[in-house]
């Protein structure tokens, strides 16, 4: 006869076994079609939620979709998210855009390394709103300044790749707009799971 403590721990380590497992089929990851590839990104909602809630609902609603990486620099990042880069017309306005809410930042401590993707922003730590960047490599002195939220899981050929885009001068004394455009096609946001 087993005893009632043992079967209790039992139905409590499968009723935890169980949840995680919930958990996973429930995690969703980012699936950034580029001009250049495939970016997949999973997300750190333990450190950021209201930001990866925040990006999931915009890529969902498709407002990503159509934009461009409007800023790159090699060694640093890659930088995309506005909407105005939909647009041809406004290229002097792209870098401006912005959704309709900003989030509070949300700054850990996870390190701003290649793959990572964290939130632009202006001078108010509290100004993001839907433009991010891509880490291309270290770049310390970004850690606890900026809301890093998730990093790269497949696709470190594709982000390379980009980071190499001829660039020219953005009109504004740096050496980051590409010269021919760099499409980001779509984001899709899909279970962790359908990744192979």
């Amino acid at each position: 006869m087993k005893h009632p403590l043992f079967s209790l721990l039992l139905a409590c380590t499968l009723g935890a076994a169980a949840l995680t497992s919930a958990r996973a089929a429930d995690k969703e990851v980012a699936v950034l079609k580029t001009s250049e590839g495939e970016l997949v990104i999973t997300f750190w909602p333990e450190v950021a939620p209201k930001t990866v809630a925040n990006f999931i609902k915009l890529a969902k609603s498709g407002f990503y979709d159509g934009t461009a990486f409007h800023r790159i620099i090699d060694g640093f990042m890659i930088q995309g998210g506005d909407p105005q880069s939909k647009d041809l017309s406004k290229e002097a306005l792209w870098g401006t855009g912005h959704s309709d809410e900003t989030i509070k930042a949300e700054f850990n401590d996870h390190k701003h390394e290649f793959g990572v993707i964290s939130m632009a922003r202006s001078q108010d730590p509290d100004s993001a709103s839907c433009q991010f960047f891509i880490c291309l490599g270290p770049v310390s002195q970004l850690d606890g300044k900026y809301t890093a939220f998730g990093k790269l899981i497949k696709g470190d050929d594709v982000l390379r790749k980009l980071g190499k885009t001829p660039v020219g001068s953005n009109g504004h004394g740096e050496t980051s707009k590409p010269t021919s455009r760099v499409a980001l096609e779509s984001v899709k946001i899909v279970p962790a799971n359908s990744i192979k």
